[in-house]
């Protein structure tokens, strides 16, 4: 699915995000930025080694939620990694909601301070950190086309989705949120 908004789009495929020919990819991180399981064991299994050793060395203190740091690719095809720590789910009355909204503009606003016309970025918070899959879904492309729509950038901003049912939320919340 492919959306134009003014001179940039918004895609949703299904895939790899390790895979992707982007300039940025967005990984789904803790806070200690430690590594972990799904988007982030994969990010860190193909991007190599460096990449731990990066944010360890430049962010001992991690990354608090809702917020997103940089690091180099390694060995994967883009040039940034953004370490995005989205919330842990705990019902949606901790503020949540506006943690994974920062989380992403924050991701956002990395790439267009680095210049960059494209980036991939997961389901935030809808793994292994609970967030349900249609709230995160909507959340995370009302939050991206706003941003887009005032900043125009980044060109290509690419949702990378693991499978047909993460897919599908996000498409519904694309066909929700476009005019």
């Amino acid at each position: 699915m492919l959306v134009k908004l003014g001179l940039c789009q918004l895609e949703l495929v299904q895939g790899d995000i390790t895979k992707q020919q982007v300039d940025a990819i967005v990984n789904a991180a803790n806070s200690e930025l430690a590594g972990g399981g799904g988007v982030d064991g994969a990010i860190h299994k193909a991007g190599g080694p460096g990449i731990l050793q990066e944010t360890a060395r430049l962010f001992p203190a991690g990354c608090p939620t809702g917020s997103a740091v940089v690091t180099s690719a390694g060995q994967l095809s883009a040039r940034w990694i953004f370490h995005a720590v989205g919330p842990v789910w705990q019902g949606g009355r901790h503020g949540e909601p506006e943690q994974l909204a920062s989380a992403c503009r924050s991701c956002l606003f990395h790439a267009k301070e680095l210049g960059c016309s494209s980036i991939a970025l997961p389901a935030l918070s809808a793994g292994a950190f609970g967030y349900p899959l249609d709230l995160a879904a909507n959340n995370l492309i009302k939050t991206t086309m706003d941003f887009v729509r005032w900043h125009q950038a980044p060109k290509l901003v690419r949702f990378v989705l693991f499978d047909a049912g993460a897919w599908g939320a996000f498409a519904r919340a694309v066909e929700e949120v476009v005019p």
